[in-house]
């Protein structure tokens, strides 16, 4: 009888036990994320730069079996992709604003982006992969973490699929303004991203990088008219249309 007793009360004090540990998450649950802090625009030298001259690939690096120049265009072009690779700026930037223009080929229904703010990623088993954080389109419209906090930043830029409604295989017209830790995207003259990076320690000068996702179907992305100012002297997307 006594061990009947102890097992009854031994089994009360569990779920007890249990009880009061969901009832604390619940609450964690309900406490509401840290707020970024606001890091201010940093200072330098502002001059605007033609990324890509519609020749060749002076500037950049990337995996030559990938990457080329077509009709003016920069292409990039895989029969599969097993790691997704980047061409990448020789130079390094902070704070910029960055125009392009970017469309993924017939045969692609994956996504493609701008990445920036880290660095090269040999160790993720392709010597041009990428670290850092990613501004994706046409699909999936938001930005990603590369390498980091699981990939998710919780910035999904539901504004973009309108935007870039009927432009799957289409040109999309991309504005990165990059400062502090803040960062603004407009899409074909829509402003879809505003969002403070809450680890502003992650933020890295790094060079500009443009996608070529993992695939195992073959795939092509496109981008030409890129162009980069740095350190913007104006705090504002200048591609978004008036209403």
């Amino acid at each position: 009888m006594r061990s009947a007793l102890y097992s009854i009360l031994a089994l009360t004090l569990g779920l007890g036990l249990i009880a009061a540990v969901t009832a604390a998450d619940k609450e964690k649950d309900k406490t509401p994320p840290k707020e970024a802090p606001v890091v201010p625009p940093r200072k330098g030298e502002s001059e605007t730069i033609k990324l890509f001259d519609g020749k060749d690939l002076d500037g950049w690096e990337g995996d030559k079996d990938r990457w080329s120049v077509q009709d003016g265009e920069i292409v990039g072009k895989a029969k599969e992709q097993k790691v997704s690779t980047y061409l990448l700026t020789k130079k390094n930037f902070s704070d910029f604003r960055l125009t392009a223009m970017g469309k993924l080929g017939a045969e692609s229904e994956t996504h493609s982006g701008f990445c920036f703010w880290g660095r090269k990623a040999p160790e993720q088993h392709d010597p041009y992969t990428y670290a850092g954080h990613l501004v994706m389109f046409p699909s999936g419209w938001g930005m990603w973490d590369l390498y980091g906090r699981n990939g998710q930043l919780g910035v999904d830029a539901g504004p973009g699929k309108k935007a870039g409604a009927g432009k799957q295989h289409d040109w999309n017209h991309l504005e990165i303004l990059a400062q502090g830790n803040r960062v603004r995207v407009a899409a074909n003259g829509v402003a879809i991203i505003d969002w403070r990076d809450p680890e502003p320690d992650r933020i890295k000068e790094g060079p500009i990088g443009l996608q070529l996702h993992s695939n195992p179907k073959p795939e092509e992305v496109r981008f030409k008219d890129i162009t980069i100012t740095t350190f913007p002297k104006e705090d504002r997307l200048l591609t978004v249309k008036d209403k």
